[in-house]
């Protein structure tokens, strides 16, 4: 039986000692396979793996680090949040695991709520198929007043958003890529007019979430995607359209970015496209046999 993966995202990308206090709680309880920190976004995304029990304890001690050690109100960061421990997925690597995963995120959801005193709101799988942007629109204080309005409530968890760590977007999902493609230069007018051509929002590719985003340390623009159905939107594709998009702005890409990591199928995807290997897929790779 395969493990279950999480991949939390905290609202800390720049103070290394609390990114590592993160981490070392995670890793107590689970095992922790890659860390993707990035300043601008002023947010760091761990990838985790274990069984349940053992997902739902490390998620648990990683938020309440999270809660301790960061204060939303001073944070500055070009990524949408609301909480210090911002969105936390759960995810089934297959797909008859997908039960397990939604359990595990039920559970972790309500102990957050219970144990930590943080309001905690369920997305994707088991949250009527909301997405984060859902509750991300407007920030902290937009989500407060929706609270108070009555048009949304937690699901676990008191009403009030914690003044410094806000509030947790808990879920279970599909394994996604989280992909950042980068331009040349600082043109954020470029990134976010290409953002709107890929994503599904705007008639793009089936199941991309995008956003332009200028980052100021990095000194470029950047097109940060969710590919949330990758075998519906193969990565090479996604890339081949935004070049073609920056080409007609006189744009150059300066590279791209994994954050976190990414299932076999879409590198294996991407390598049989690029060798131009007809029917190449994951049954072709010796490793990959090797494993069933």
């Amino acid at each position: 039986m395969l493990p279950l993966e999480s991949v939390p995202n905290f609202s800390e990308g720049r103070d290394t000692a609390a990114i590592a206090e993160i981490g070392d709680a995670l890793a107590r309880h689970a095992r922790l396979l890659d860390i993707h920190t990035d300043a601008d976004h002023n947010r760091s995304v761990f990838t985790i793996v274990g069984e349940e029990a053992d997902i739902v304890d490390a998620l648990l001690a990683g938020v309440a680090v999270a809660q301790s050690r960061i204060d939303l109100r001073g944070h500055e960061g070009v990524h949408p949040r609301i909480g210090a421990a911002d969105v936390v997925p759960v995810v089934a690597i297959r797909r008859e695991d997908a039960e397990r995963a939604r359990e595990a995120a039920r559970i972790a959801a309500r102990r957050i709520g219970d144990e930590l005193g943080l309001p905690v709101f369920l997305y994707g799988e088991i949250g009527a198929g909301r997405v984060p942007a859902f509750f991300r629109r407007g920030g902290p204080e937009e989500l407060q007043r929706r609270i108070d309005d009555g048009e949304l409530a937690p699901d676990h968890g008191p009403p009030q958003l914690d003044p410094a760590a806000g509030a947790v977007i808990v879920g279970a999902r599909r394994p996604l890529i989280a992909f950042n493609v980068n331009l040349a230069h600082a043109d954020v007018g470029a990134a976010r007019e290409i953002a709107r051509v890929v994503r599904e929002r705007d008639g793009g590719f089936p199941g991309v979430r995008a956003l332009g985003l200028d980052l100021p340390r990095a000194g470029h623009a950047q097109i940060s995607m969710n590919v949330e159905d990758w075998e519906a939107s193969a990565l090479h594709d996604i890339v081949a359209a935004i070049e073609r998009e920056a080409d007609a702005r006189g744009v150059e890409l300066a590279g791209a970015e994994l954050v976190g990591l990414m299932p076999a199928g879409a590198a294996v995807a991407a390598a049989g496209a690029l060798l131009r290997i007809e029917g190449f897929d994951a049954s072709h790779v010796l490793e990959l046999r090797l494993l069933e």
